[in-house]
């Protein structure tokens, strides 16, 4: 088990962005959240599997979406607390 803590940058708020995160989280089978910043960024932390993680971080980064737009992902790799029985959205 790993932990990741990734700073989105772009045009991840007001499109719907932290809804696209949760279901990339539960597909993924990781646990944490994913919730605004008041700079404009988003923070997620997951908890998972490494292979599930890096599958989750691909997914996260929104390739293909119509309206989200991922500018950067600052990825910062730690180890799990167990604290997160779930993936859902941190307000």
């Amino acid at each position: 088990m790993k932990r990741v803590i990734v700073h989105v940058s772009g045009r991840v708020q007001g499109v719907g962005y932290r809804y696209y995160v949760m279901e990339c989280g539960q597909q993924a089978g990781v646990t944490g959240y994913v919730r605004n910043m008041a700079d404009g960024s988003v923070e997620v932390i997951a908890e998972g599997s490494e292979e599930s993680l890096l599958n989750f971080i691909r997914y996260i980064d929104a390739k293909g979406e119509l309206v989200i737009c991922v500018d950067h992902l600052e990825i910062e790799w730690g180890a799990p607390t167990g604290e997160f029985s779930g993936f859902g959205i941190k307000r």
